[in-house]
């Protein structure tokens, strides 16, 4: 019984020596002051216009991860993706010829650029794939690529989310 606490707590102590921090949240403090978490840092940043529909769908997944109350007014930082390009594959190949699987791909870049001095502050190549079944019905295999294409999007969005909070973490 008493082992697993001991575990438990040799752990906590471990990460905390190790320099563990929570990403998302309020931590440590800096002359006194609270630094400001990540959710908050992510607010302050203007996620400029994508081209394309799928350019849309991504930057309104972005607004939704980025802003928990409201716009920013004067942003820190401008957030440039460029044009989403888009790849497809067939996967699984009968004795027919006919393909009964596709891999979708979705490759992008993501600028972070300080709003201050206009310097490129982060700069990502991202890439996401998710596959799906090519039924007889046209309607259902439609259906099902237009659903896998929201999935590698929202993927796409994750990624950016975290790759531009792993920079904030550790900018200065």
């Amino acid at each position: 019984m008493k082992k697993p606490i001991l575990l438990s707590v040799a752990t906590c102590i471990l990460c905390a020596g190790c320099g563990f921090q929570p990403m998302y949240g309020s931590y440590g403090s800096l002359a006194g002051q609270e630094q400001a978490g990540i959710q908050e840092q992510l607010s302050q940043i203007k996620v400029g216009n994508i081209p394309n529909r799928e350019g849309q769908f991504l930057r309104n997944a972005l607004i939704d991860r980025f802003y928990r109350n409201g716009r920013p007014v004067n942003p820190h930082y401008v957030l440039k993706v460029s044009e989403i390009k888009e790849s497809t594959y067939d996967l699984d190949i009968t004795v027919s010829s006919d393909a009964t699987r596709a891999q979708l791909t979705l490759t992008l870049t993501a600028n972070l650029i300080d709003s201050e001095s206009e310097e490129m502050v982060l700069s990502r190549e991202l890439k996401a794939s998710a596959s799906y079944n090519i039924m007889e019905s046209e309607f259902a295999t439609r259906v099902s690529e237009q659903n896998t294409r929201a999935n590698v999007l929202n993927e796409l969005a994750r990624q950016i989310e975290q790759q531009i909070a792993l920079y904030l973490s550790r900018a200065p």
